[in-house]
């Protein structure tokens, strides 16, 4: 009976020593994929982004944003495994300069955000936004163009903070919940700016006319009441004419060469009224605007036949009418007719010393120049000064 019985053979040391490492083995890589993904993930929020000091300005500006939903690198890191690795990378480096106080502040970004990242979210084919209504954004035009979102909606997340200089080092700890509101409250800095549609426009060779870019062609209601053409106009202009400046610069075949500098307030009371405003006037802003011109240099009604001789009580009256389309000297070659005052009324010669206080220096002439007639009308002058 013994003797039938086999003697099982003794199994290997190395078998069990082969469970035992591919245990651990399997064990320890089960640890590094979790935490690795835990990290992954910790790494990849926006709250992680806050814990750099430099990065507060970005981090409480995007929290009061329209994005604040949207995690810092859905926006920042391009689709795909490949660029999430090259970020990770570039992050040790950047945890490297925050420990060592190497980076540079503001802090810039190194390229824009490219249109594949916002059309994650955002249809550019089939988006028809229009926040207040009346805008007309033909978003699938402007992406055959080539034209970036960023172009447009560059301070939609952060303000653009960087360019306005809010973001030194000495004021990080500044930086809370309700400044970040409080940089984003201006829509100045988070959404696009007239100017610039304006500006793309004029260089893209596209029409800027109002009905272009909106539905109900933008007339204020001032515009629209029956005087206004008439007369209540000038004194709106007067009253604010960069307002003004705002819609009909664009209007205009020329720029307008200088607007003057517009100072406020609290700037003349802190200079002891030393700085004060030097805006250009409604009148001489109404020359040089050529789409003025066109309604400026027509006859008013007023001006009836016979109106020469009857326009001193007028002229009297507010003289400022008058020159918003004429001038008293032909000195600056900008008024919207060719008749000045001084085309029939010529500097009184009736005084002695008229030479004393006159413009210009004409000690010596006895009879009219070439040099008169820069101002004075020549056949004006030669009625009555015979050559």
């Amino acid at each position: 009976m013994d003797e039938e019985q086999k003697e099982l053979p003794t199994p290997p040391r190395f078998r069990y020593k082969l469970i035992k490492i591919s245990t651990l083995t399997l064990l320890f890589l089960t640890l590094f994929l979790t935490i690795g993904f835990t990290g992954l993930k910790a790494t990849s929020s926006s709250s992680f982004c806050s814990t750099c000091h430099e990065m507060k300005p970005e981090y409480y500006t995007w929290k009061a944003s329209a994005h604040s939903e949207v995690d810092c690198v859905e926006c920042h890191i391009e689709p795909g495994a490949k660029n999430l690795a090259k970020d990770k990378a570039n992050g040790l480096v950047q945890v490297f300069d925050n420990f060592t106080n190497r980076y540079t502040a503001p802090i810039q970004m190194p390229k824009d955000i490219p249109n594949s990242s916002c059309e994650r979210c955002h249809n550019m084919k089939t988006r028809q936004v229009t926040p207040e209504g009346d805008l007309i954004i033909p978003h699938d035009k402007h992406l055959a163009k080539g034209v970036k979102c960023v172009e447009c909606h560059n301070g939609v997340a952060h303000g653009d903070i960087s360019a306005r200089n809010v973001t030194f080092k000495s004021d990080y700890d500044k930086w809370d919940t309700e400044l970040g509101k409080s940089m984003m409250s201006d829509i100045t800095f988070t959404q696009p700016k007239m100017e610039d549609c304006m500006n793309c426009h004029q260089a893209r060779g596209v029409s800027t006319a109002c009905k272009t870019c909106h539905t109900t062609g933008m007339v204020p209601k001032s515009h629209k009441q029956a005087n206004f053409k008439t007369g209540n106009h000038g004194k709106l202009a007067e009253k604010d004419i960069l307002y003004c400046n705002k819609c009909h610069s664009y209007m205009s075949d020329t720029d307008i060469k200088d607007l003057g500098t517009n100072v406020t307030a609290s700037q003349q009371f802190l200079s002891g009224g030393k700085d004060k405003s030097t805006i250009i006037s409604a009148q001489q802003y109404a020359k040089e605007n050529t789409f003025c011109k066109k309604c400026h240099s027509q006859k008013p009604p007023s001006h009836v036949k016979g109106w020469v001789n009857l326009h001193g009580p007028f002229a009297n009256k507010d003289r400022r009418q008058c020159l918003t389309c004429h001038d008293e000297q032909n000195i600056m070659n900008q008024q919207t007719t060719n008749i000045t005052c001084s085309s029939c009324h010529p500097a009184m010669h009736d005084g002695k010393d008229y030479k004393s206080h006159h413009p210009i220096d004409i000690t010596g002439y006895k009879a009219p120049a070439e040099l008169c007639y820069s101002c004075h009308n020549k056949s004006k002058c030669q009625s009555c000064h015979t050559p």
